[in-house]
């Protein structure tokens, strides 16, 4: 029904407000055709295109994020290990330095000790030299004057020099054998 009441509408000659020529339908039609012709064939490819390099592009970025996240989780497992090998090291190196210390403290104590009981030994050493020196004077000493009072109290002289180491020696010798029971 529609049409017939279109055709009689057209025949009258009168154009219907509502419903356009069909010269214009048909031009209408050719032209939508045509465009959706252009868009399909090189519009939506494009478009196509633009889409899945976006998507590749937003994919690959998150893979390289990921990437670069999981590197530098590595990257920081790495350097919590290297940190905690030089703090074990330095802490090695820090014992081994007090240990060495310690060793040459107990190096220069002894080098000390041996260097004072070399002193100690060496002045000993010379006071017993002072001392036999003194003890030979003094018995030089002690033999003249022994001489001297015994050539007063003999009356005779002891010049003669056999004679007088003998009487020397003599008296040494008493001198020596009583002074000896008296350090006991």
């Amino acid at each position: 029904m529609v049409s017939s009441s279109l055709i009689t509408i057209a025949a009258e000659g009168s154009p219907s407000p509502v419903m356009p020529h069909l010269s214009e339908v048909i031009l209408g039609l050719v032209a939508f055709g045509i465009l959706l012709f252009v868009l399909s064939k090189f519009v939506v490819p494009k478009f196509e295109a633009l889409y899945t390099e976006r998507t590749a592009k937003i994919e690959g970025g998150i893979e390289k994020a990921e990437a670069a996240q999981k590197e530098a989780e590595a990257a920081l497992v790495q350097y919590k290990a290297q940190l905690a090998e030089a703090r074990a090291e330095s802490a090695r190196i820090r014992d081994d330095a007090r240990a060495e210390a310690e060793q040459i403290k107990e190096e220069l104590r002894a080098q000390a000790q041996a260097e004072s009981a070399r002193i100690v030994a060496q002045g000993q050493a010379q006071l017993e030299a002072q001392r036999a020196q003194i003890v030979a004077e003094l018995r030089a000493e002690l033999g003249r004057q022994a001489v001297e009072l015994a050539s007063r109290i003999v009356g005779e002289s002891l010049e003669d020099e056999a004679r007088r180491r003998g009487t020397v020696d003599r008296f040494l010798t008493d001198l020596d054998s009583v002074s000896a029971p008296a350090k006991r």
